[in-house]
């Protein structure tokens, strides 16, 4: 389906000024690097061989360090003050056979490459760039072949404050390419066939204001771990874990073995706008048991296909959305730039299916199915939430995690089910809940949970376009509705949208 033929109609329809601008005038790169369909993501850039290069001579005052000595990079560092700037020469630098052979920065330390510079892990070091040093930079280098366990990063592996790591090329290497800490900046950089995740912002403390902007994220999870421990969630393009406030713009995540962008537990306060997300295995987006989000602008297309086979398969009928929001809504108790999940103005196209908003109703804070190992940000002590407390407020409302105040409005949704190769079960929307009945003494029992999510927490779409035969599930994955039903009572969804059958 052309979406510049739906931009050009849609001129004179109901959409509005907002959209009309995002879906109307932009253009995104294609494998290659060049330019294909409209979309609203923006000017989003290939990275990956396109990095900008670090200087090609040291710059003034800075430390040169040599390509043909093994462990010159980290004896250097170690040698010289806090704030140095290191200059890498051409060449592959090493550090040592030992397995925590590394680089251990002072806070405000620089490190650039010149052209060709390459940090090698030699498959024997475990980390490039460790210690909790602060407001360290990292610039125009390749950094490969490091072996970081699961859940580890190899650029700075112990989440250090205020780190800009721009344009380098991160790539195959173990575990995650970089872990995140506050005030990080990652910008410009090809963050590529790691065996984890290109990112894993996770941090033993708070992570706040980070921004992950201009990157190509592709290609991360070669270790399919997914596979080695059966739903471990520990897998994706990036993985958030309780971030409070994090912009992440224009970026291109594409062909992940998994989730594009995942956040995880207790989140706050994230801008996804104006980024590329297409061809993952999982999601693009997946928020889950988080707060307070804006998703705008974004060009989404031909992710879930890969897990959204597996479903219809083995006859699975939960939908493998785009956009997977799983416990998550606005909350204004948690501060933020919005007290709302805030979704609009994105182009979604040939994905196994849309969005679906879902609430576990066993998953709350004290409960065996909660696999967090945490409690909602609402409540201070997780073992409050039990029995009889939890049967009333503020205790009721407090100890799970809701899927509540998100609204999906002036978004594309465009799909051709042949083009996806699918026979079934995709092109769908969905509402839904399970039927509440674990632990004996939970409050959320029987359908209490289902009719909340569909009828009573503010969950609403409105003034979207469709293209395709799309479908809804609402209150539980057994009934299929179909727009006229899904646009009228009880459900009364998608007031002012529109719908054309076929893209032609």
């Amino acid at each position: 389906m052309d979406t510049r033929l739906w931009t050009r109609a849609r001129v004179t329809a109901s959409l509005g000024a907002l959209s009309l601008l995002a879906f109307s005038c932009t253009t995104s790169v294609d494998q290659s690097g060049g330019v294909n369909e409209e979309n609203p993501a923006g000017d989003v850039t290939a990275v990956c061989g396109h990095t900008v290069p670090g200087p090609a001579a040291a710059p003034a005052g800075a430390v040169t360090v040599d390509a043909d000595v093994d462990g010159d990079l980290a004896d250097r560092t170690e040698q010289s003050p806090a704030g140095t700037t290191f200059w890498l020469e051409p060449g592959t630098h090493t550090l040592g056979t030992g397995e925590f052979g590394s680089v251990s920065p002072k806070d405000g330390n620089v490190y650039l490459g010149a052209p060709g510079a390459v940090l090698d892990g030699q498959e024997r070091n475990k980390y490039a760039f460790v210690a909790q040093a602060a407001d360290v930079t990292i610039r125009g280098l390749t950094v490969r072949g490091f072996v970081a366990p699961a859940d580890e990063g190899v650029v700075n592996h112990d989440s250090g404050d205020g780190w800009v790591i721009e344009n380098n090329t991160i790539e195959d290497n173990g575990g995650a390419g970089m872990m995140a800490g506050a005030r990080q900046q990652v910008r410009g950089n090809c963050l590529r066939d790691n065996g984890q995740y290109g990112i894993n912002a996770y941090k033993n403390g708070p992570i706040g204001d980070l921004v992950v902007e201009g990157n190509e994220i592709v290609g991360n999870n070669t270790d399919d771990w997914e596979s080695k421990i059966e739903g471990c969630g520990c897998t994706g393009g990036v993985k958030f874990w309780a971030v409070d406030g994090a912009d992440i713009r224009g970026n291109w995540v594409h062909d992940n073995r998994g989730t594009g962008l995942w956040a995880d537990t207790n989140n706050n306060d994230f801008l996804i706008e104006k980024n590329l997300i297409e061809d993952n295995d999982g999601p693009a987006i997946f928020y889950e048991i988080s707060y307070n989000a804006t998703i705008r602008g974004n060009t989404i297309r031909r992710n879930n296909i890969v897990e959204g086979r597996e479903f219809a398969n083995r006859g699975d009928s939960f939908p493998a959305a785009s956009i997977y929001i799983s416990e998550s809504g606005g909350e204004g108790r948690v501060p933020a730039r919005t007290d709302k999940l805030d979704i609009y103005g994105n182009a979604l196209i040939d994905n196994w299916a849309g969005i679906t908003l879902w609430e576990n109703a066993d998953r709350y804070c004290n409960s065996p199915a909660n696999t967090s190992g945490g409690c909602t940000r609402l409540v201070p002590d997780m073992a409050s939430c039990a029995a009889p407390n939890i049967s009333k407020d503020p205790l009721y409302d407090d100890c799970r995690w809701k899927t509540q105040n998100v609204d999906i409005h002036d978004n594309l949704f465009s799909v051709e089910p042949r083009s996806i190769g699918c026979d079934s079960l995709c092109a769908r929307m969905a509402l839904i809940s399970n039927y509440g009945t674990f632990p004996d003494w939970s409050p959320y029992r029987a359908d209490s949970v289902q009719q909340a999510i569909t009828f009573e927490q503010n969950n609403t779409w409105r003034n979207n376009h469709y293209i395709g035969p799309w479908t809804y599930l609402a209150v539980d994955t057994g009934k299929v509705i179909q727009p006229p039903q899904w646009q009228s009572p009880p459900y009364s969804q998608d007031r002012r949208s529109t719908y054309v059958q076929s893209g032609g």
